[in-house]
């Protein structure tokens, strides 16, 4: 089996299995996201900076995914991701398996021959495949977390189409009797002059405006399970890089029975580096 190679190992999280497990414990008793497994959470949004800015957070979302019922594990977790605009194509691999300093995670081929044959899709291969940090810095905590489940990466556009498909992908989940879990990686505004987006000035008053307002929003349409106001949030307000990402974890969550969406936490790179320049990020469980 070919394997896509692990770009973002040994600079935006460590490149060893040693060095991540002692992070992911290191980020499991960050009592500020630690979630009580007191439900069975289907999906959830998580961001992708590196680890030193998001790590925490997004940890704390794929842990709870697990902690309500280990012993019933998911065949598939499927991981929305990709910076896209709405005209992008949709982007899927569809073979072989993707590096992760645990081990590599196989492709779930069965469900993505099945997109395949009813979307038109770019397919990657462990060959051919754009450098891509949304999907693949959440691999580790998937691997780690769930061993023996396959992957599903899909590149979600923020378009109509991509809520058709999540739709799909728990149909077809039923159709071939497979557990999934569902992810779908976000960062929110991204502020300041290195981003070239800044109404509401500089330093903490951005910050301000950017957690209470800005993000708040699009913040508020995930909680309420809205995956199309997600996209034209996102679109209209800059408060989410991967608006469609999020709603197709959103949508596949409700078609797989999620009712409710539960806080995790809120965060930005402003903690870690303050400056003018800073990005958002959410932790939210679907169940």
């Amino acid at each position: 089996m070919k394997t896509r190679r692990a770009m973002f190992a040994g600079s935006w999280y460590p490149a060893g299995a040693s060095d991540c497990e002692k992070e992911i414990r290191t980020f499991l008793a960050d009592k500020r996201f630690r979630v009580t497994p007191d439900k069975n959470f289907i999906g959830g949004i998580v961001p992708h900076a590196g680890w030193y800015f998001s790590g925490s957070l997004a940890c704390n979302v794929i842990a709870a995914l697990k902690a309500a019922n280990p012993q019933d594990t998911p065949d598939v977790i499927v991981v929305f991701g990709m910076h896209l605009a709405p005209d992008s194509p949709n982007v899927i691999m569809a073979d072989g398996a993707w590096e992760t300093p645990f081990g590599d995670i196989p492709i779930a081929t069965d469900i993505a021959t099945d997109l395949v044959e009813q979307y038109p899709f770019h397919i990657e291969s462990p060959a051919r495949f754009s450098q891509e940090n949304t999907i693949e810095l959440q691999l580790p905590f998937v691997k780690y977390f769930f061993p023996d489940a396959r992957l599903l990466p899909i590149g979600a556009p923020p378009a109509a189409q991509t809520i058709e498909i999540a739709d799909s992908v728990a149909d077809a989940a039923g159709r071939l009797n497979l557990k999934i879990k569902v992810i779908g990686s976000t960062d929110l505004t991204h502020y300041g002059p290195n981003y070239g987006f800044a109404p509401a000035g500089r330093g903490e008053k951005g910050l301000d405006w950017v957690k209470d307002r800005n993000d708040r929003i699009i913040i508020e349409y995930m909680m309420d399970m809205d995956p199309v106001a997600v996209i034209r949030e996102g679109s209209s307000s800059h408060n989410a890089c991967c608006a469609g990402a999020a709603a197709a974890a959103i949508t596949a969550s409700r078609a797989l029975g999620a009712t409710s969406a539960r806080m995790v936490g809120y965060s930005s790179s402003y903690e870690k580096n303050p400056g003018d320049s800073f990005v958002g990020y959410a932790g939210i469980l679907y169940g």
